[in-house]
């Protein structure tokens, strides 16, 4: 059983790992690199709780300072030295990722498995920057991560069996299943519904329908709870485009170019929920966290 889990990044995804853990009784060590943005996770950590606990979805019967509690909030990237597993969730950006690892690799147990949360990085690549590439696994996580039974868990050209068991454990243990894929950059996911957002934003661009309408369709045709554009909205329009630059560049495929919309946005600052503006407005970003239960989609 893993007891003590390490998180690296206090973001969405990150913070949403660590409360999740928490949650289910582990004690969780959450790192970022400034007070500033770990101060905002336990408050939207906070948040959130008081939110699943009113409206009563997978909310523990443990008190909100329980469950804050259990979770360590530091930028001493020292006390990950004696997680038991490892969860990454930095930027989607490769420089940052590859100057991270070899510090993981020194500095955790020799049998902590890490799991990288990714939506498109080769999980084989990231496992090549350390020592112990049959412990490296991908783990892509969806968004809100508290409330999502499911995880894709990639398999690495290296990773072993135990290694595969293991992250398969650390999700029951979250009450989460695992669906096992192997390593593709974009995996299932990824791969599919990057496409899909891409070219809604094309046919925005191509002004052949409005954002609105675009996701009235999916969800009153093909029954989607979100539309792509409030989904990529809710990931954020900055991480789409990542996401598409870096399946770009590995299957150099043109299929896969970002939407020249979609990078305008991107450097106008409209990034979707997180920033108030992106398809669509959000006046109020804490009151659209009442609605992930019926609504929110994927990472």
């Amino acid at each position: 059983m893993i007891s003590t889990l390490g998180v690296v990044g206090a973001g969405v995804m990150g913070r949403g790992v660590a409360q999740a853990a928490a949650q289910k009784g582990m004690r969780v060590v959450l790192l970022d690199l400034s007070d500033e943005v770990l101060e905002s996770a336990e408050n939207e950590i906070r948040q959130e709780l008081r939110f699943a606990a009113m409206l009563s979805k997978g909310a523990e019967a443990h008190s909100v300072d329980e469950v804050c509690q259990r979770i360590e909030f530091t930028t001493d990237l020292s006390r990950l030295a004696q997680v038991d597993f490892l969860v990454e969730n930095v930027s989607e950006k490769v420089a940052i990722k590859q100057a991270l690892y070899p510090q993981l690799d020194s500095l955790c147990k020799s049998d902590c498995v890490f799991a990288v949360n990714t939506s498109a990085i080769s999980i084989t690549r990231v496992a090549s920057w350390t020592q112990r590439p049959d412990k490296i696994v991908g783990m892509h996580f969806m968004n809100p991560v508290p409330m999502k039974p499911l995880v894709e868990v990639i398999r690495a050209h290296h990773s072993s069996e135990a290694t595969i068991a293991t992250a398969k454990q650390f999700l029951a243990q979250l009450g989460k299943e695992a669906v096992v894929v192997n390593d593709m950059p974009g995996f299932v996911s990824n791969r599919i519904l990057m496409l899909t957002v891409n070219e809604a934003v094309f046919v925005v661009q191509d002004q052949v329908s409005t954002a609105r309408d675009v996701d009235r369709i999916f969800k009153g045709c093909f029954g989607h709870k979100m539309g792509p554009l409030e989904t990529a909205d809710l990931i954020g329009l900055d991480t789409i485009l990542f996401s598409l630059e870096v399946l770009y560049e590995s299957y150099n495929d043109p299929k896969f170019r970002p939407a020249p919309l979609l990078r305008k946005m991107v450097d106008a600052g409209l990034h979707g929920r997180k920033s108030g503006q992106g398809f669509f407005k959000y006046p109020n970003l804490h009151q659209t966290v009442k609605k992930r239960g019926s609504s929110e989609s994927t990472q």
